[in-house]
């Protein structure tokens, strides 16, 4: 009888155990990007799942073992057009939950589980590539770029700087010990920046993303590539397993990665003429079109890794002034955003977002503003001291006269001479201090 009792009580127990163990739905999001699209369910404990689709019309059916159907997928947001609706749906057993995922159009799921990381408890993650892509604002121009018409001369074009806000969408980037989301962090900058560019003459900014959605690293020097950028700066923010790092860094491609990318570069023949412009028109001899291509490129690339030396060197210098540096030189390293082959590309980490107290500037937006500002200085620093050719910079210099200095002279004696203003000779040579040296060689402007 004792034994019968015994044996009831421990059944009731287990099943009071496994009925507290049941998982549930604690929120869903919805990252729609230009070629996929996320969806992220967060779960109380570990997933059990299974999945199948449907056609006509086109569904994804998840079933999740032992899991309550309590959580509301009416109000989930959904911004983009592949998913047309979230909903329950007749489950397989009373213990279990079935979602439907109702598509437009046809994908191939790719669904996982991953275990708690920083801020997020365990999650089903659901990825569905898209078979009609879609084009978002970010890869055009800034609504703020001015259209040329047919009257404006293509010789006297703005200077284009690509600018890349580092992750986005399902991908925060790193998280502070605050919660701040990296990806937050550099779309703020970005977008300070962008406003910085635009408001100067003869330069134009475009965003790899504008709002918070995912880009592909891979895909982020395409976009610069697509719209003729002159370059690419891509803003991150650095992280570390433990608080006490700091500082800002500029990386640049390194040599190793280089090569790599120009042997697959010079593998796909059929993206030639991208980098070779109106010379991919004159190759004909096929014998000899793989050499002069690898020559063709190898010089491209040549001057776009010293074009990001120098310009990463100017902001490392400008950086010095709004906060500490982690690395005092560009750095080389095998990022996939720096790897077009033909475009200048800096990436600059803004500070260490682990570290308790740069979270907290980076938090301040007067802080963003003076990161943003230093690398606006920087770039334009650089191109007015090298304006890319046929761009209105370019052209104004050339107007310009030029002067090597001697001993005894200074920037008032050379204003007075050529009767034009300090200030413009400043300006035009991006000097920031009155001072010159001895065979420095200015540009003087018109009067």
């Amino acid at each position: 009888m004792v034994r019968s009792i015994v044996s009831v009580l421990l059944l009731c127990l287990v099943m009071q155990v496994a009925h507290g163990a049941q998982n549930n739905i604690d929120g869903v999001r919805i990252w729609p990007s230009t070629d996929n699209t996320r969806v992220v369910f967060d779960m109380k404990t570990a997933p059990e799942f299974t999945y199948f689709t449907l056609k006509n019309p086109h569904r994804l059916v998840i079933d999740l073992n032992d899991t309550k159907d309590s959580f509301s997928l009416s109000d989930v947001e959904n911004s983009g057009n592949l998913i047309d609706k979230l909903r329950y749906s007749t489950p397989k057993n009373k213990s279990s939950a079935r979602v439907v995922l109702e598509l437009n159009r046809d994908t191939k799921p790719s669904l996982f589980a991953m275990s708690p990381e920083g801020a997020y408890g365990h999650r089903l993650v659901v990825d569905l590539p898209d078979s009609a892509p879609q084009t978002l604002p970010s890869l055009t121009a800034s609504t703020s770029s001015v259209v040329l018409d047919d009257s404006t001369s293509v010789r006297d074009r703005d200077i284009i700087v690509a600018i890349d806000a580092g992750h986005g969408g399902h991908d925060p980037g790193s998280v502070g010990p605050a919660g701040t989301f990296e990806k937050h962090i550099t779309l703020s900058i970005a977008k300070k920046l962008e406003s910085m560019i635009n408001k100067e003459r003869g330069m134009r900014a475009i965003m790899t993303r504008s709002d918070d959605y995912y880009i592909s690293p891979n895909r982020r020097p395409e976009i610069a590539r697509e719209k003729k950028a002159d370059l690419l700066i891509s803003i991150h923010a650095d992280a570390f397993s433990q608080p006490q790092p700091r500082g800002g860094s500029v990386w640049v491609l390194s040599m190793r990665r280089a090569d790599t990318e120009l042997g697959r570069w010079l593998e796909k023949s059929e993206r030639h003429s991208e980098l070779l412009g109106g010379a991919a028109e004159v190759i004909n001899d096929k014998s000899s079109e793989r050499y002069l291509t690898e020559t063709i490129l190898g010089l491209s690339m040549d001057h776009s890794m010293a074009t990001s030396h120098d310009l990463g060197n100017k902001v490392v210098e400008e950086l010095k002034q709004v906060t500490s540096l982690h690395k005092r030189k560009p750095q080389a390293a095998s990022f996939a955003v720096l790897t077009a082959p033909d475009i200048p590309s800096i990436l600059v980490e803004v500070g260490f977002i682990s570290n308790p107290q740069e979270e907290k500037n980076l938090n301040w937006s007067k802080y963003r503003e003076r990161l943003a500002t230093a690398m606006f200085n920087a770039t334009k620093r650089y191109f007015k001291q090298v304006p890319p050719d046929g761009t209105l910079w370019a052209q104004e210099k050339a107007n310009n006269r030029t002067h090597k200095v001697r001993s005894g002279e200074s920037l008032s004696l050379l204003a007075q001479r050529y009767n034009v203003k300090v200030s413009s000779i400043k300006a035009a040579n991006a000097l920031s201090s009155d001072v010159v040296r001895v065979g420095q060689v200015l540009n003087i402007p018109s009067t």
